[in-house]
């Protein structure tokens, strides 16, 4: 292990995945998957997983776990699983089925996902991923999700953004939903209960974890806290899943459900799991802007939208405060499609996301002027917003038409903002929507802590340092469906492990500083809330680690959450019991963890001195302001190890190596 570096972290070995099969590319899942042992179905009945989240990967897992025959434990902190946060997927879902005959391809959805994550991600997950896609769709048909079809009966497809085929299933704009749907009802046929007593998933609803439990260097249960009754319980497997989606609400203003965290993964980090490319982080370029100080999260606009959407500002700044329909069409500056002709308004949604920030910085931003802060602390009034114009749309297709595909959202725009999107142009800005970064994994999901595994947007694995839409419920709906149960056999093949009692040592450690750190949130007796503090984490989370990164404000922001950090934990005061519902209680232990993940976030852009994806340095780009890579230097992920209470994070690297695509700068143009 190397001296401190930068005073931040440390360097520690190289870290390989060493469970990925050679040999060419598309053979090496099936290699896996013959090679990995089985379980015999009498020894599933004696065997127990946990699995904790509900959305698609953990639905899924759970609900094919169940039906092989595992005794599997479900967590959720929602009163249902069908509350999961992939029910706010929108636009749909990818799948090489090569429907509209326009050249898509296993390859080319492959290339495509490795091309859009800036050429920082595995290949071999990568193609595993695509080579999946096409199982997902018959799945989902078979459990009867309403996919949308065309005039003559066929699903249909339509385009995202990074690509130049139409691979998309959806259904309207309703795609997360319909899918969690199918999900929850293959989860639900697996549950015991009064009417299905031989079920073999036991279902705990309004449940959080707290607390990782590793005996004997294996993961082997969880601590989780009634959310109701405040009692905290002690829950013993043979594994562990964790597939608690990402972490993006660090940054408070998100596209994500308040009640969406990073405790679950954070937890498993300080006991051994790695944390691999923290600071890969996801602006959504389709939100709606903000509209005030008192917004606790922000509305995604479906990037499908950009399919017959067009997204310009007005070319003269004094034409900003206008009705955009008194503006005339030689003055708008249609800019991704000026910028980027060949892809137009479908580029990757770093690239748009950076665009749009770019034209407000100019001054031709729209809507009204919000308040900013810079570097330095001046302030700065600045109209964040872009139109997203359907008039073209609705001269070719009709208004019916552009109803039909996405008349839903056009309604949520509405009701949110009290404007008619058919007549006048949605008004959009980018937001923190997901996050690349998560547990480092090998090739069979499983953590650097044997017997923990981890899955969907809880894990780095898929996307490297940019996701190309759709692909989030792709990655959850194949990691639940056809990765982790093919690949956590060969882990319980060894089983049962010998059996934990709740009273060995570090069960009972685990639950006491549990406890004790309850206790102490609700003892502190200061003078600030719990949403005070993760305010003003997120203020600065967004200002020097949101869209654009420096050197000089990564150094600031880690010193500005150490500070927060300190008087968090002196300062805070959280009303109410432990033993009952206890919102402030609950978001206090969340808060705790978003202040140390936050500063592994920005020591993670710090040490990563080059653009890529939705990483982007600004010391760090070519002379049209792309993002510039520094392969030579930087084409690894970096799998954080905790260093311990109060002391430095080990960085382990894993090399990138690319044997099917070639690596160069990324051209949309």
């Amino acid at each position: 292990m190397t001296e401190l570096i930068n005073g931040l972290y440390r360097e520690g070995e190289p870290v390989k995945d060493t469970k990925a099969p050679g040999g060419p590319i598309e053979q090496r899942w099936t290699k896996r998957k013959f090679e990995a042992k089985l379980v015999n179905p009498a020894n599933r009945r004696k065997l127990t997983v946990i699995m904790v989240g509900t959305g698609l990967a953990g639905g899924a897992a759970a609900a094919t776990l169940g039906e092989a025959g595992y005794n599997v434990k479900v967590f959720c902190y929602q009163d249902s699983p069908r509350r999961a946060h992939s029910i706010a997927a929108q636009g749909g879902i990818n799948a090489a089925k090569n429907y509209k005959e326009d050249g898509d391809s296993t390859f080319r959805l492959f290339y495509d996902t490795v091309k859009g994550g800036d050429y920082r991600a595995r290949e071999n997950n990568v193609y595993r991923l695509a080579e999946v896609s096409a199982n997902i769709i018959d799945q989902c048909v078979a459990q009867g999700v309403p996919f949308a079809r065309d005039y003559g009966g066929l699903l249909d497809n339509r385009s995202f953004g990074g690509v130049q085929v139409s691979r998309t299933f959806y259904a309207r704009g309703q795609t997360g939903q319909q899918l969690l749907i199918g999900a929850y009802q293959a989860l639900e046929r697996q549950v015991k209960g009064p009417d299905n007593t031989t079920g073999t998933v036991e279902m705990f609803s309004r449940h959080e974890m707290v607390e990782l439990i590793v005996v004997d260097g294996r993961a082997r249960g969880i601590i989780a806290r009634d959310m109701v009754t405040g009692e905290v319980e002690t829950h013993l497997a043979d594994a562990v899943v964790l597939a608690t989606g990402g972490y993006g609400n660090v940054f408070f203003l998100s596209t994500n459900a308040m009640g969406c965290n990073g405790t679950a993964i954070w937890r498993a980090h300080r006991k051994g799991a790695y944390f691999g490319n923290p600071c890969f982080t996801q602006i959504h370029p389709t939100c709606i802007p903000v509209h005030g100080d008192q917004q606790s999260k922000l509305t995604l606009m479906s990037e499908s939208l950009r399919n017959d959407g067009r997204i310009w500002v007005p070319k003269r700044a004094e034409d900003c405060d206008k009705d955009p329909r008194q503006i005339a069409e030689e003055d708008r500056d249609y800019y991704l499609e000026r910028i980027y002709p060949a892809f137009g308004n479908l580029v990757p949604r770093d690239i748009a996301s950076r665009q749009a920030k770019n034209m407000c910085d100019e001054g031709r931003g729209v809507g009204p002027e919000v308040l900013e802060r810079d570097l330095d602390g001046n302030e700065r009034r600045v109209r964040r917003g872009v139109y997203l114009d359907f008039a073209d749309a609705i001269a070719r297709l009709g208004k019916d038409a552009v109803s039909a595909k996405y008349g839903n959202l056009f309604d949520m725009y509405a009701e949110i903002t009290g404007e008619d999107p058919y007549s006048t142009p949605m008004r959009i800005y980018p937001a923190v929507h997901y996050t690349m970064g998560g547990l480092w994994v090998d090739y069979d999901l499983q953590s650097s802590v044997p017997g923990l595994f981890v899955t969907g947007e809880a894990n780095f694995s898929d996307h490297g340092a940019n996701r190309l839409g759709a692909s989030a419920l792709m990655q959850g709906l194949s990691d639940g469906y056809f990765v982790l149960p093919n690949t956590i056999r060969d882990y319980l093949a060894s089983g049962p492990y010998p059996a934990v009692d709740a009273n060995h040592p570090a069960v009972v450690e685990a639950a006491e500083n549990v406890r004790a750190r309850l206790a102490h949130f609700l003892s502190s007796n200061g003078t600030r809330s719990v949403d005070s503090y993760h305010k003003e984490l997120g203020a600065i989370m967004w200002e020097y680690c949101g869209m654009e990164r420096s050197e000089s404000g990564l150094k600031i922001a880690i010193e500005k959450i150490r500070e927060l950090r300190k008087e968090f934990w002196s300062n805070l005061r959280v009303l109410g019991k432990a033993d009952e519902l206890n919102q402030s209680l609950e978001k206090a232990g969340r808060v705790a963890d978003f202040l140390e993940l936050g500063e592994l976030m920005c020591i993670d852009a710090l040490h990563r001195r080059e653009s890529c994806g939705g990483h982007f340095r600004a010391e760090s780009q070519t002379e049209d302001g792309e993002a510039l890579r520094h392969d030579d230097q930087f084409c690894y992920v970096a799998a954080w190890e905790w260093g311990g209470e109060n002391e430095a994070p080990v960085l382990h690297k894993e090399d990138l190596v690319y044997e099917f695509i070639e690596l160069k700068q990324r051209s949309y143009k």
